[in-house]
């Protein structure tokens, strides 16, 4: 009773992983593919962001409870990290963009503001975007080897 198994662990880490990618290759879609943005709302936008946000989140947690290592454990955390980090710089981008607005009248602060601006943007459009694949292509990986070692065991 209340025992865990290593397979259930594995199992959870696993649905955690792909439910990501799904929840993360919908939203990207339905931002890169026009074709797809008539029919979600901006609040689908806010809920799957926060989704990203909480999944990427219990993935790296998952990660570092389970004690995954090597290859796998830079993986995982990247995917997740770059999952959450995807909508958090997004985020940013528009705050930093709305203070630029407001500080227009202070040259400084505005240049400023649109300097981090610009730099979230960028975190947010390509660099997240290219480490999530990077975990994602990775981890597939990585999964699959360990699937065939342990089916060669058996």
């Amino acid at each position: 009773m209340g025992l865990v198994t290593e397979s259930q662990k594995e199992n959870t880490l696993t649905i955690i992983f792909y439910l990501l990618v799904t929840v993360f290759v919908l939203a990207i879609s339905i931002i890169f593919i026009p074709a797809f943005r008539g029919f979600i709302s901006g609040t689908f936008m806010i809920i799957s962001g926060v989704i990203l946000v909480i999944l990427g989140s219990v993935l790296i947690g998952l990660t570092l409870v389970q004690k995954v290592e090597g290859k796998l454990k830079k993986l995982l955390i990247l995917t997740g990290a770059s999952a959450a980090g995807f909508f958090v710089f997004a985020l940013l981008h528009n705050i930093f963009y709305g203070l630029e607005q407001v500080t227009s009248h202070i040259t400084i602060l505005s240049y400023l503001m649109k300097a981090f601006e610009v730099i979230f943007f960028l975190i947010a459009i390509f660099a997240c975007p290219i480490g999530f694949l990077v975990g994602v292509i990775g981890t597939i990986v990585m999964f699959n080897k360990k699937r065939k070692m342990l089916q060669k065991n058996t």
